[in-house]
């Protein structure tokens, strides 16, 4: 079922033709590559391990298969490679010396360089993924961070994927809950898109949110047996990242796959929450926290009655582009992230009078609406146990991050993305503060 559902979402993708996943993958990785960029040269990309556990076989391969090759490029032994921007670089100037097709082995920071350093060379690439660590092996954009702000940068998805389950079961098992993780979060982004659509802000494209949410249950269903190395967990695991990746690159957006789950994340990752651990604090275990967040917020907001709502004081007292911008700069100050911040917060602030109009939409829709956020999301405890029975974490303590910070989050992610969220639902309805409150006041959801 699950190759089904990949062939199905291939054909409608727009960079990718090929997703080869299952038992023994690398034995097809020449055939792949072949039918994906012809006759044309090929680097091997890979870090110290990658290069170890996938990437020296799949160039032993291409090589018994008489593809030409260009000699690998290996990031330094004890390197760890950060999605950042000088990484980047770095690629790009390697495959400057030839016009070798790059080949990433790895998982999440590696495929992004890789991905945006083809790119910028003006060639295609292919991924031999390493790891069930996240859902980017399919997705339009890499997420890259430079001059300290984390960013998707625009670049095509992969021509193809190869994805061995036996390579994928061999990784790490926090890889794998990250990856876990990171899918989970589908569940409030969904709830996020589903606000937007009904607010008029963002339409839901309805063959996009099948392929990011009809795995989706079956995908996150079986956390213990995911840790415990069930190879059908994993293979149903893998699958939900494949769909979810390819749901973006239809979209030419994040939007399918991410909403206030990952503002939270990213948020701590421009301000690099676990970037002393080694390994660095995943970006699905950061996602897996905010989803919990987001579900706790949704929760309290899914009460109110918000056909009654005062609609024309909300609209006088919505604050100014000005005073927006001075908010903003408040909450923000490390340099790069504060003029982004601003930025991004000013292109989807409304003006009172688009403010009323959405408003008077919501009080018409809220009822319905709120019947389908309940029958998309779950309980805030419920997604709590999912992680913890994968292996991720489920509390912000565990991630680094105190009580302030945590709870400062709620207000201060939201200004970081103009993706329309149920952050900016409950600060447009004036409820934020108050819900917060509820959240971490005695007997809240936070408060134990």
């Amino acid at each position: 079922m699950g190759e089904e559902r990949i062939r199905a979402a291939l054909a409608g993708a727009t960079d990718t033709g090929q997703v080869a996943v299952g038992p023994r993958a690398l034995d097809a990785v020449a055939d792949v590559v072949e039918r994906s960029v012809g006759a044309r040269p090929v680097a091997v990309v890979a870090d110290a391990t990658t290069w170890r556990v996938a990437g020296e076989e799949v160039q032993r391969r291409l090589e018994a298969a008489g593809h030409a090759t260009e000699a690998p490029y290996r990031f330094p032994s004890g390197t760890f490679v950060a999605a950042s921007y000088d990484n980047v670089e770095r690629v790009r100037d390697a495959l400057a010396g030839h016009d070798a097709v790059p080949v990433a082995v790895g998982s999440g920071s590696l495929n992004d360089i890789v991905k945006r350093a083809a790119h910028e060379a003006g060639r295609p690439y292919v991924v031999v993924a390493t790891a069930a660590s996240m859902d980017g092996y399919t997705a339009f954009g890499a997420a890259i961070t430079r001059d300290g702000y984390k960013q998707t940068m625009t670049c095509p998805a992969p021509r193809a994927v190869v994805a061995d389950l036996e390579v994928l079961a061999g990784a790490p098992p926090p890889m794998t809950a990250s990856g876990y993780g990171d899918l989970l979060g589908k569940v409030t982004a969904g709830a996020d898109w589903m606000v937007a659509d009904a607010l008029g802000v963002e339409p839901i494209d309805p063959r996009v949110w099948q392929l990011a949410q009809g795995p989706l249950r079956a995908a996150v269903g079986r956390p213990a047996e995911l840790a415990g190395g069930d190879r059908e967990a994993l293979e149903r695991l893998v699958e939900g990242l494949v769909l979810s990746g390819l749901a973006m690159q239809a979209h030419a957006s994040s939007r399918p796959a991410s909403g206030a789950e990952h503002q939270f994340s990213h948020l701590w990752e421009m301000e690099g929450l676990g970037h002393d651990r080694r390994p660095p604090l995943s970006h699905g275990f950061k996602v897996g926290v905010g989803t919990v967040a987001v579900a706790a917020l949704y929760e309290r907001l899914l009460e109110r009655d918000l056909t009654a709502l005062d609609v024309d004081a909300l609209a006088r007292d919505w604050p100014s582009p000005e005073q927006a911008e001075a908010a903003v700069r408040a909450a923000h100050t490390t340099p790069g992230l504060d003029e982004a911040a601003v930025a991004e917060t000013l292109a989807k602030h409304a003006d009172p009078a688009t403010l009323a109009r959405r408003l008077a939409r919501l009080a018409d829709r809220w009822p319905a609406l709120r019947d389908r956020l309940r029958s998309q999301l779950l309980p805030a405890a419920e997604l709590r146990e999912l992680l913890g029975a994968a292996g991720a974490p489920t509390r912000p303590s565990e991630l680094g991050l105190a009580a302030p910070a945590f709870r400062a989050t709620y207000q201060r992610a939201r200004m970081i993305r103009r993706r329309y969220t149920v952050l900016d639902l409950a600060a447009e309805t004036g409820t934020l503060d108050e819900l917060v409150d509820e959240l971490f006041a005695t007997g809240g959801f936070w408060a134990a």
